[in-house]
C-alpha cells in the first residue's frame, strides 16, 4: 500500500506520523525500548497532544534482532502467529544499542531519528526519516516501515513470485490467491525477503503484509500491515546462504522426502476421462517403453463428481481400491490421491461436519459456503481439534489402504467474513490455514508410513510451509512463456526457505507442443521433483511423438543415475535449509553478473542447469568463473567453458546445458532404473578438474550408514579414500575409469 503521492505529500485521505525525536531508551538484560515523539520536544509544553512511538528490540537468536513497532499498545493480542523458534546468543545492550552476534541495531537521534543495522563494521540498512509511520486511512490504520537500499542492493525472495526474480520496482501483496503463475497473485505468499546487501528481513504477520520494493520510496524497501503493531526480524548473513540458514532455524527445516518420492511422477490429469483399465495403459505403456515410473497420481476424479471431498472412490470406475492400489505396490509403483480442505454439499461429510462444528461458520452462526469450485461446499475448520482428527481420520483410513501420498490442492481460497472456532482473526487465518491444513496431512503420512516417508505435492504456504514438502508451482500453461514463468515461481520460492520444488511438465492448462513438451521433460527431471500432469489432455510421451518418449526415457534415466549427488543435496536442505535448487545470485553472490538471472539455476552446489525454451533449441546463458565441464554433450560445442563468459548455443532435444563446477567430485550412482537404490554400491566418482586440497563427498546409504568419500590433490597425485561399508565402487577422471573392488578402500591416480 502506498502512503504517499509523489516524495513531499502524503496520499489523498492518509495522516501520517513519524518518529522525529528520540525521547528516551530503556535498556533490558536482553531488550531494548525507544520511546519516539512524532515532534521535535524543545520545552515541557511539547509534550502535550504529543504522541509516542514505541519501539522495541529483542534478540530472538544469533545475528538476528527483532524490531517491534507500536502505536496503542492497547490492542488486543490476535492470532494466528507465525511459529518462531528462539535461542540463546550472546546478547549485549546499552542506552542505544542492541547486539546479538554480529548484528547490532543502534537509534541516534541528532537532525533527524534513524535506527541503524550495522555488522562487521558496516551500516547493512536502517530506517531513517520518514521510515517509521503510523498512517490514518479512510479504512483504518496500518503502520509501516521502510528500510534502505544501498547502491546496487536487490531484494530477492517474499515467496512464489511469477514475474522478475529481483523484486525491485515491484508492489507485492502477500495475500493467498488461486491466481495462476501468469499474474501478480501467489498461491504461496512469505513476507520474507533478502537482499545482496548482506541481509534478510522477516515481517512477522501471517495476515496481508503489503510491500513497495523500490517503488514507493526508489532508495526503499517499505512494509506495512494494518492496526496498531508491526514487528519484523533483521537477519544477519553475510551471504545469502547464511541468511537462508539462519532463517530456516528460525521458521523450519523442511522434512527429508522419501527417496522414491525423487523419481518420476505420472497423473491421470484433470478433467481427462479414466478407469482402473486406463490407469493399467498408462503403467503398462510406461513399463512396455522401458520408462521408469515411480509414482502414480489419481486426480480429483478418483471421487465422484460434486462430492469432493468425501474420501471415497468412486465405485463406478474403481470397484476395488484395494486390490488395485495393491496390484499397482506389486508393479513397483507408490500412489498419490489428490484432496483439498473443502467439503461439497452434496458430500455425507457435509451434513455431518456442518452438525458438529467441523467447518468454518459466518458470524451469524451459519455455516459458510458458496459454489465456487464445489457445489455448496464448506471449509474445514483445522482450528478446531475434532474437525482435525476428524479429517485426518478419513486420510488415514486411505493411508492404510495403501495410498502412498496425497497432493494436497487448494487452501487459498479462505474467506474473511467468517468465524473461527479458536477465536482466530480472519485477516491473519487467510494465509496461515494452509499451514494448519498441510500440517495435518502431513502428519497423518507420517504417523502411518513411518518418519522419512511422508511427502506431500502441495499447492499453498506460507512462513514455515517448506517443513511438509513438497511444493509445486500450480496452474501454468502450455508454453515457452509459461515454462519460464514457472521456474521464475520456483527460484523466488526457493530464495524463501523452501528446499524443494516441482511444477507440471508441459504445462497444465492446454496440449503441448511436442517440442514444448519435449524440452520441459529435461527442465522437470533436472528440478529436485518431477511430474507429468495436465487440465484436460493426457501427458503420457506417446501421445506427442516418439521421440518424446526417448527424451524422457533419456532424463529419467539420467536423473536416476545423479540420485546419489542429488539426495546429498536434499540432505543439505533438510539439515541446512539450502534449497536443491538454488538461483545463481545465492550460489554466487560476489558475482554481479548474476543478480538479475532468473533462466538458469544450481542443482545442488555443483550442477549449473539452463532449460531451453524455444523449439529450435537455441539458449543462451552465463558460466561463471573457472573451467566448466559439459555434463551432457552436445554437437558442435567445446566439452569445457572457461568462465566468467556468456554461452550461445543450440541444443537437440535429447540434451541441454548440464555443467558441472571446477573441482567437483560428483558421485553418479550404477542405476537407472528407479531413485531408491544403495547409491554407495557401484558408486562412480567423476573428478572435474581436480583442486589442490581435499574434497569430502558424503554418499548417502539411505537405509544404512553413509559412506564418506575423501579426494586429496597435491600436484599431480591424487589420493581417494573411501570410509564406510566395503562395496565396489569406481574413479572417473576424464576418460580413465578405474574399477575399484569391494575390499579397496583407497586407490591413487596420477595426472597427465
Amino acid at each position: 500500500m502506498k502512503f504517499t503521492d509523489g516524495y513531499w505529500r502524503k496520499r489523498e485521505g492518509f495522516t501520517v506520523l513519524h518518529p522525529a525525536h528520540l525521547q528516551d531508551t530503556r535498556p533490558g538484560p536482553d531488550s531494548l525500548t525507544a520511546w519516539a515523539a512524532t515532534r521535535r520536544i524543545e520545552h515541557r509544553g511539547d509534550t502535550l497532544n504529543a504522541p509516542l512511538i514505541t519501539v522495541t528490540c529483542t534478540a530472538p537468536a544469533p545475528d538476528v534482532i527483532r524490531v517491534t513497532i507500536e502505536n496503542y499498545q492497547g490492542e488486543r493480542s490476535k492470532f494466528p502467529n507465525f511459529a518462531i523458534s528462539e535461542s540463546s546468543g550472546d546478547v549485549s545492550v546499552d542506552n542505544t544499542s542492541i547486539t546479538s552476534g554480529a548484528l547490532t541495531a543502534r537509534f541516534s537521534d541528532g537532525d533527524h531519528w534513524a535506527l541503524d543495522f550495522l555488522a562487521d563494521g558496516r551500516r547493512l540498512t536502517g530506517s531513517g526519516w520518514k521510515g517509521i509511520g503510523v498512517a490514518t486511512g479512510p479504512d483504518g490504520q496500518y503502520i509501516h516501515e521502510q528500510l534502505d537500499l544501498g547502491v546496487g542492493h536487490v531484494v530477492y525472495g517474499l515467496g512464489e513470485r511469477f514475474g522478475p526474480l529481483v523484486k525491485n520496482g515491484q508492489t507485492v501483496d502477500i495475500w493467498n490467491e488461486d491466481g495462476g503463475t501468469s499474474s501478480e497473485q501467489s498461491y504461496k505468499n512469505v513476507p520474507f525477503y533478502f537482499t545482496n546487501g548482506g541481509y534478510g528481513v522477516l515481517v512477522d504477520h501471517p495476515g496481508k503484509v503489503s510491500f513497495e520494493v523500490a517503488s514507493e520510496m526508489v532508495t526503499r524497501t517499505q512494509f506495512s500491515v494494518a492496526g496498531q503493531r508491526l514487528s519484523y526480524l533483521v537477519v544477519y548473513g553475510p551471504t545469502p546462504a547464511d541468511v537462508i540458514r539462519k532463517y530456516t532455524a528460525l521458521t523450519g527445516r523442511p522434512a527429508l522426502p522419501p527417496a522414491w518420492s525423487f523419481g518420476l511422477w505420472l497423473t491421470t490429469s484433470f478433467t481427462t476421462s479414466y478407469d482402473e483399465e486406463t490407469v493399467n495403459k498408462f503403467v503398462g505403456g510406461m513399463s512396455d517403453r522401458n520408462l521408469p515410473l515411480s509414482v502414480f497420481h489419481f486426480d480429483c476424479f478418483w471421487m465422484r463428481e460434486f462430492n469432493w471431498c468425501d474420501f471415497e472412490w468412486d465405485s463406478r470406475v474403481f470397484p476395488d481400491p484395494p486390490g488395485m492400489l495393491k496390484r499397482l505396490a506389486d508393479r513397483g509403483l507408490r500412489t498419490c490421491l489428490w484432496i483439498n480442505p473443502y467439503i461439497a454439499q452434496r458430500s455425507p461429510l457435509f451434513a455431518e461436519g456442518a452438525e458438529k462444528g467441523y467447518l468454518v461458520k459466518r458470524p451469524n452462526g451459519d455455516v459458510f459456503q458458496w459454489d465456487l469450485w464445489q457445489a455448496g461446499m464448506g471449509l474445514v475448520d483445522f482450528t478446531n481439534p475434532e474437525a482435525r482428527q476428524w479429517y485426518a481420520g478419513k486420510l488415514r483410513g486411505l493411508a492404510e489402504m495403501g495410498v502412498d501420498a496425497f497432493k494436497s490442492d487448494f487452501g487459498e481460497r479462505v474467506p474473511t467474513d467468517v468465524v473461527w472456532h479458536d477465536g482466530s482473526d480472519p485477516e491473519r487465518m487467510h494465509n496461515y490455514y494452509t499451514q494448519l491444513y498441510n500440517q495435518v496431512v502431513f502428519d497423518v503420512l507420517r504417523e502411518v508410513k513411518g518418519e522419512g516417508e511422508a511427502v506431500l505435492f502441495a499447492r499453498s504456504a506460507t512462513v514455515g510451509g517448506q517443513q511438509f514438502p513438497v511444493h509445486w508451482g500450480g496452474d501454468n500453461s502450455s508454453t515457452f512463456e509459461s515454462m519460464a514463468e514457472s521456474l521464475r515461481g520456483g527460484l523466488s520460492l526457493m530464495s524463501s526457505g523452501f528446499g524443494f520444488w516441482s511444477h507440471d511438465i508441459g504445462g497444465f492448462e492446454g496440449m503441448p507442443d511436442p517440442a514444448v513438451f519435449k524440452r520441459w521433460v529435461a527442465f522437470g527431471l533436472l528440478s529436485s521433483h518431477s511430474r507429468l500432469h495436465g487440465s484436460s489432455s493426457y501427458r503420457v510421451p506417446w501421445l506427442f511423438d516418439e521421440e518424446a518418449v526417448d527424451v524422457l526415457r533419456s532424463f529419467t534415466h539420467l536423473k536416476h543415475r545423479l540420485m546419489p549427488y542429488i539426495y546429498g543435496a536434499a540432505v543439505e536442505a533438510h539439515r541446512t535449509g539450502l534449497p536443491v535448487m538454488r538461483p545463481m545470485a545465492v550460489a554466487f553472490p560476489a558475482d554481479q553478473a548474476v543478480t538479475h538471472l532468473d533462466r538458469q539455476y544450481m542443482l545442488g552446489e555443483n550442477l549449473l542447469v539452463a532449460p531451453v525454451f524455444s523449439a529450435g533449441g537455441e539458449v543462451s546463458y552465463y558460466v561463471p568463473a573457472g573451467r566448466w565441464t559439459r555434463y551432457l554433450p552436445a554437437t558442435g560445442t567445446a566439452d569445457v567453458i572457461e568462465g566468467p563468459s556468456w554461452v550461445t548455443e543450440t541444443h537437440g532435444f535429447d540434451t541441454a546445458p548440464l555443467l558441472v563446477r571446477p573441482g567437483t567430485v560428483l558421485p553418479v550412482g550404477a542405476r537407472e532404473d528407479r531413485p531408491d537404490y544403495d547409491y554407495r554400491d557401484g558408486v562412480t566418482l567423476h573428478l572435474f578438474e581436480p583442486a589442490e586440497g581435499r574434497t569430502a563427498v558424503v554418499v548417502p546409504g539411505l537405509n544404512s550408514a553413509d559412506t564418506v568419500f575423501t579426494v586429496a590433490r597435491e600436484g599431480s597425485r591424487i589420493v581417494i579414500g573411501r570410509m564406510g561399508d566395503a562395496l565396489p565402487w569406481r574413479v572417473r577422471l576424464g576418460d580413465t575409469v578405474t574399477d575399484l573392488p569391494a575390499d579397496e578402500d583407497s586407490c591413487t591416480l596420477t595426472l597427465g
